[in-house]
């Protein structure tokens, strides 16, 4: 029975894997289709919305990535992780304001908040504040792995700097020149931490069943 379990749980690391890879063909597709219609420096990669197929491409982005921070979430559960506790919170508020930018879009750039983009906005707020959060706690409490540590670490630093760059858009409403590529970064690195953490999670899978079976 238990190995069985072990091959399930040796299951999902791959999976989420093979989720957050999937989110990132529309995106990388986006960047290169809206050359020259799309800054990546200063405008956001909600902006995509308003290119050709944009809407529908970013959508399967952000649940493709939703969907595999989910399923990490559960591989976590599988190594041990109580369902109930901060982290679990966390890393649910961190899908669930991918979901919610995804519903709520976007406003164009120079135009004034709507209700729609004012949700958007926070969800992405809730989103940058939680996965960052979580990742310490992993690295704290459940994986000791120095390359999560340092990802959730960076993460929250590259956090910060992005919200603080909103500050001329929520006071001036002129955009700010680094704003797209704060944003860029922030989610590089945040890939870098859900990758990393898939990575533990699929070695320590890989011991566990190893030394189950010997």
């Amino acid at each position: 029975m238990e190995v069985i379990r072990g091959k399930r749980r040796a299951v999902l690391a791959p999976l989420a894997v093979a989720s957050l890879v999937l989110s990132l063909f529309p995106i990388v597709y986006l960047h290169v289709a809206s050359a020259g219609q799309i800054s990546p420096i200063s405008h956001t990669i909600s902006d995509y919305i308003f290119v050709a197929n944009g809407t529908g491409l970013l959508a399967v982005t952000a649940l493709s990535l939703a969907a595999g921070s989910v399923v990490l979430l559960i591989a976590l559960f599988g190594a041990g992780l109580p369902r109930r506790g901060p982290i679990t919170v966390l890393v649910g508020m961190w899908s669930a304001g991918l979901t919610v930018a995804t519903l709520f879009p976007t406003d164009p750039v120079g135009t004034p908040t709507t209700f729609p983009g004012a949700v958007h906005r926070y969800a992405g707020a809730v989103m940058f504040v939680s996965l960052p959060l979580a990742g310490l706690l992993i690295s704290r409490r459940f994986i000791p792995s120095t390359t999560v540590r340092n990802l959730a670490f960076a993460s929250g630093i590259t956090s910060f700097l992005f919200l603080l760059s909103h500050v001329p858009v929520v006071f001036h409403g002129n955009g700010a020149l680094l704003l797209g590529l704060a944003e860029r970064i922030l989610f590089a690195v945040l890939y870098g931490l859900l990758f990393a953490l898939a990575a533990a999670l699929w070695r320590d899978n890989a011991r566990t069943t190893a030394e189950v079976t010997a």
